[in-house]
Order: C-alpha cells, then sequence, then structure tokens
C-alpha cells in the first residue's frame, strides 16, 4: 500500500490495487468468510479494475507533479491515524471470543437465524432481513455515486470540433476492433450465456448459499461490459438504451423501498416482511428474493450505465465504437 501511495503511474497503481484485492479476497476465504470474498472478487477485482482503466482513458496514466507539498494534509492524516491507533487500544484481543460483539447480537443471529427467518445463509439473513434498512441505504449510494458520475462525464467539455462543426477523429493508427477477430467473437458468445446462468444462479441461490443481489448484479454487468468490449458499443445500444439503464438504475430502488412502504400500510415497521405471508418464514422467504431482486438491478444498471458512459466519452474522442 505505501508503494501504491508513493507512484505516479496510474495504470501500475491499478495493477497494483487489483493484485491487493486479490490478496484480500484470498485472505477472506482462509477466514471462511466466503461472501466478503465472493464480493471483493468480483467488485474489487473485476468491475472496479474496468471502471479505473476506463477512467484512464479519459485522464491520462500519469499523475500530474503536484507544485506545492500538502504538508496540511499529511498532518491530517497522521493526526487522524494517531487518534485511530488510540481508540485500538482498549479494544478486546483479536479474535477473543469475549469480545462485546461476540457476546451480543451476533450470538442471536447465529442461534436464532434460521428460526426465524428460515433463511440458511446467515450472512443473507443479516443483510435483507435484521439489517435490511441499512442495505437500502448502501443500495441508494450506489444508486447516487452512478448519477452523480454521469452528471460529471455528460457535463464535461465536449470534443474539439473542426471548422465544419464535426467531431475531430483521431487520424493515426487505430487498433483492429476485437469482433473482427473470430477467436474472440466465437468465444464470448459461448461464455455469455453460461455467465448470465451463473448469474441468475447466485441471484436466486443466496438463500442457501454465497451470493445475493450484490454479486450477481456485478456479474451480469461484467457480461454487457464483455459484449461492449468485443461488438462496440453501437451493437449493445440497439438492445440496451442509456434511457432504460436509467430507468433500471432507479427501478431496483424503487422496488426495495415500495416493500418497506408495504409494510408501513399493513401498520407493521419498515422492511418487516411479516405482512407478505401467514407463514413468517414463507414471508421472510418472499420479502428477501423481492429485495435482492431490486439489489440486483440496480446494481447491474448502475455499472452498466457508468461503463457504457465511459466509453461514449472515450468514442468522442476518436475511440473504438
Amino acid at each position: 500500500m505505501f508503494a501504491i501511495v508513493r507512484m505516479h503511474d496510474l495504470f501500475a497503481i491499478v495493477m497494483l490495487l487489483s493484485i491487493y484485492g486479490f490478496l484480500c479476497a484470498s485472505f477472506f476465504m482462509v477466514m471462511d468468510a466466503v461472501d466478503v470474498a465472493f464480493t471483493e472478487a468480483a467488485v474489487g477485482i473485476g468491475i472496479s479494475t474496468l471502471l479505473l482503466l476506463s477512467a484512464l482513458t479519459l485522464t491520462g496514466r500519469f499523475e500530474k507533479k503536484q507544485r506545492h507539498k500538502p504538508l496540511l494534509a499529511v498532518f491530517s492524516v497522521a493526526i487522524t491515524a494517531s487518534l485511530l491507533i488510540y481508540g485500538t487500544l482498549q479494544m478486546p484481543p483479536f479474535g477473543s471470543a469475549y469480545a462485546p460483539a461476540h457476546q451480543h447480537i451476533a450470538t442471536h443471529y447465529i442461534t436464532q437465524s434460521l428460526g426465524e427467518t428460515g433463511i440458511i445463509n446467515i450472512v443473507t439473513s443479516v443483510l435483507a432481513s435484521y439489517r435490511g434498512y441499512d442495505t437500502l441505504g448502501e443500495l441508494i449510494v450506489i444508486f447516487t455515486a452512478g448519477m452523480g458520475v454521469l452528471v460529471l462525464l455528460r457535463g464535461a467539455t465536449s470534443p474539439a470540433k473542426d471548422s465544419e462543426g464535426k467531431s475531430k477523429r483521431v487520424t493515426s493508427k487505430q487498433p483492429v476492433p476485437m469482433k473482427q477477430h473470430a477467436i474472440l467473437r466465437i468465444v464470448s458468445k459461448m461464455l455469455i450465456p453460461l455467465i448470465l446462468l451463473f448469474a441468475l444462479y447466485v441471484q436466486f441461490h443466496a438463500d442457501f448459499g454465497p451470493g445475493g443481489g450484490f454479486q450477481a448484479g456485478v456479474i451480469f454487468a461484467s457480461v454487457i461490459i464483455l459484449y461492449v468490449m468485443i461488438f462496440g458499443l453501437r451493437a449493445t445500444q440497439k438492445t440496451i438504451s442509456l434511457a432504460w439503464l436509467e430507468f433500471l438504475s432507479a427501478l431496483g430502488v424503487l422496488i426495495f423501498g415500495s416493500v418497506g412502504l408495504l409494510s408501513l400500510l399493513f401498520g407493521e415497521n419498515f422492511l418487516d416482511y411479516n405482512m407478505l405471508s401467514s407463514d413468517p418464514v414463507q414471508a421472510q422467504h418472499l420479502g428477501i428474493f423481492v429485495v435482492e431482486i431490486g439489489v440486483g438491478i440496480t446494481v447491474a444498471a448502475t455499472i452498466i450505465l457508468i461503463f457504457m458512459t465511459f466509453t461514449g466519452r472515450m468514442a468522442d474522442r476518436g475511440g473504438q465504437q
């Protein structure tokens, strides 16, 4: 991490961050945190790397040299780090079974989750049921971040134009479009249906194993990104338009929030799924099923929307479409 902070080659930094994400995912696997490892592999290694590389096509590879030394920022970071380290001195030993977190709510989740929700995967029951309100907040953050990126990209300066008002195109040699490579085109057509099937498995199997809307949404987005990279942006927009992606991004949040509003209308607490069925366990299954669909839709649509907008900006600058 210290090497990443000191480097000025942004491409190398992105690659090192991807490697660091891989090490984190491996560590989570060793610690039996399979759901967290799954998320880190899909988001930290896969989609984040692609989006950062897309951003580099607009910003350039190397960081500009600073004209001043950020001594005030370094001092503020040092003070904050010192306070955080001081705060950890009163924490219980790492992994201690007698830590307050292990004696209070965590014990309830482990012992009572299956009986109260009927969900085998405790992580899913916690994220979508016990702390569903927090998960809704996280989903809103993703949606807001996506919309913020779109506003910044679409409000950026348009490409330079010639005397006739047409956008200038790069006249230097361009790389051969990947759709002209028969092997890439054929292999991608074989893999895309399998990846889509796996995304659906991750989406609807979260009750019994690692997965859920976040991971499934990222996997589904990777399929569309692969299609854009192989067949181009124009071919993709014939099937999925940016307007539809914006609609789907908001629709997922609406689906999640509507479940909570429906609970209030029936006199229950916000995101209390008991009103969905007379059987409490069946109600939990149905509620988690619906909110996870909302999560998957928003995550997938937002990631695809950001990537396609980046790709559109590259095309405006004379890149490959």
